[in-house]
């Protein structure tokens, strides 16, 4: 059997990119995916105005024929609403969906490992996301991302993002959830908002504990890593600038019109969070005890506490 015919008989994997002045380290993270060791791979790519030599790199892999290549022109808005678009014009007829950054490494067998996660994941929407290798701009490496040991859930979701959209893979249920949830408005980031809603419609989110992308760490990066003490002070700084008020404000906006993708017992913990920020003292800190939403560690729920009590919610 041939290669191509070989991939014709593997599982149809869509991979949303989103690009804007990539050009530097896009080729290694181009090769990283033609090297994946399963999957018929469609790579949809929206292009934010790039004004290097991206185009010409995209062009050059797609005339190499390891996958087929939609080119598309993002909105010119940002790095969430260029995926927010890319969403919405992605076929929905995969069996596997997968984001991409343009700088990173991926191991040879990320979708596999990932389709195999899936593969043990209950029926309906289920996504799986995990830790990250860091690297440097050298591609030397630097450490990994926080090991996360606290349940996935939707009491979590609503105060942290624990899975980078580079390492995600989402079933086809899961990504029309993602997708059609996300019309009604914008989010802060298109893998905080899957975490969010794939748990409050009551789907499975699988954390994969084993990093599968080295995450290449530069003076570029829209979100650095996630570890250190200078990513502490960095938390603690912008929760009390109220910078986690306004992104709660923009997913509390976005979930008010998703009700309805909701579970009768994640409305009732939306319901008490709503109140833990916008209510009085004493009552929004026991409005946040009975919420029951969590952070990953006892000092980012310490923090959480700080932020309610202090307004900043």
């Amino acid at each position: 059997m041939d290669i191509q015919s070989h991939r014709d008989t593997h599982p149809s994997i869509a991979i949303l990119l989103g690009t804007h002045n990539g050009a530097r380290f896009l080729k290694e993270q181009l090769a990283s995916i033609a090297a994946q060791t399963v999957g018929r791979i469609t790579l949809y790519v929206s292009d934010d105005g790039s004004s290097d030599e991206t185009s010409a790199i995209l062009d050059d892999f797609a005339a190499a024929g390891c996958c087929q290549v939609i080119r598309l022109d993002g909105p010119g808005m940002g790095f969430a609403e260029n995926y927010r678009s890319l969403m919405q014009r992605a076929a929905d007829t995969h069996d596997a969906y997968m984001f991409s950054d343009q700088d990173d490494i991926w191991r040879p067998d990320k979708i596999e490992r990932g389709l195999e996660l899936l593969s043990k994941a209950r029926q309906g929407p289920a996504g799986v996301g995990g830790r990250t290798r860091s690297m440097t701009e050298a591609g030397e490496d630097a450490g990994f991302s926080p090991l996360f040991l606290r349940n996935p859930a939707f009491r979590n979701a609503l105060v942290q993002s624990i899975a980078g959209g580079n390492t995600m893979i989402l079933n086809r249920d899961a990504f029309r959830l993602v997708r059609d949830s996300s019309r009604s408005g914008p989010f802060v980031s298109h893998d905080w908002w899957a975490y969010i809603i794939i748990t409050g419609a009551g789907g499975q989110f699988v954390y994969d504990k084993e990093p599968t992308i080295s995450y290449r760490q530069h003076s570029h990066n829209l979100v650095g890593a996630n570890n250190g003490m200078l990513a502490r002070i960095r938390r603690i700084r912008n929760g009390l600038a109220g910078t986690y008020r306004g992104w709660n404000d923009v997913h509390m906006r976005l979930l008010e019109q998703n009700q309805a993708h909701l579970t009768p017992e994640n409305r009732d913990v939306l319901d008490c969070f709503d109140r833990a920020r916008t209510g009085r003292l004493p009552g929004r800190f026991l409005a946040l005890k009975r919420s029951g939403v969590y952070r990953q560690t006892w000092l980012s729920d310490v923090n959480l506490m700080v932020a309610c009590l202090l307004g900043k919610l």
